[in-house]
């Protein structure tokens, strides 16, 4: 619409500057020259925009209506019914499982089966064996470094972490 206006405009303001420009003592044939010239170019301007118009006409396509088909249910199968004698047994308690601790709990807990009390020169030590650990204790690797001690026994040196060492940093012995 902007378009439409802004070219007519555009148009008239031509057409009326050719004839303001034609001097005073011009003449006729000048003038009809003039008007020729503008009519010429209203004309093409028509053309195109008849042009332009055929070719945004909007074209609608038909189709057909889509058709459904009913739906096909099978038709049910009726069976008789089986009886089953209702067995009277009396019913057995269970004692229910335990439910596994939360991983931030299961973290602080060591295996009872690592814990080994060793005869030193120093006096009983008790630790927790590393390779027990490393194989039952799936954290093993997240233990504290300075709990790890290498103690001296009559049947060889055994490496481990110090139970009181551990128990000050938080973990505790499983039991059961």
């Amino acid at each position: 619409m902007y378009r439409r206006f802004i070219s007519t405009i555009a148009a008239a303001s031509i057409a009326l500057t050719a004839l303001g420009s034609t001097s005073a003592f011009a003449g006729e044939r000048e003038r009809a020259n003039a008007l020729a010239a503008i009519l010429g170019v209203a004309v093409v301007g028509a053309l195109i925009h008849q042009n332009r118009k055929k070719d945004k006409r909007h074209v609608e396509v038909q189709r057909p209506a889509p058709s459904y088909a009913p739906p096909k249910h099978k038709q049910p199968v009726y069976k008789t019914p089986k009886h089953v004698k209702p067995t009277h047994k009396v019913p057995v308690y269970q004692q229910p499982k335990p439910r596994p601790l939360p991983q931030r709990v299961n973290r602080k807990l060591l295996p009872q089966q690592c814990f080994r009390t060793y005869q030193t020169r120093k006096g009983r030590v008790a630790m927790f064996a590393e390779g027990c650990l490393r194989r039952n204790f799936t954290a093993a690797r997240h233990l504290p470094n300075q709990c790890q001690y290498v103690f001296r026994t009559p049947e060889g040196n055994r490496r481990g972490y110090e139970a009181r060492c551990l128990r000050d940093q938080g973990y505790r012995l499983a039991r059961g």
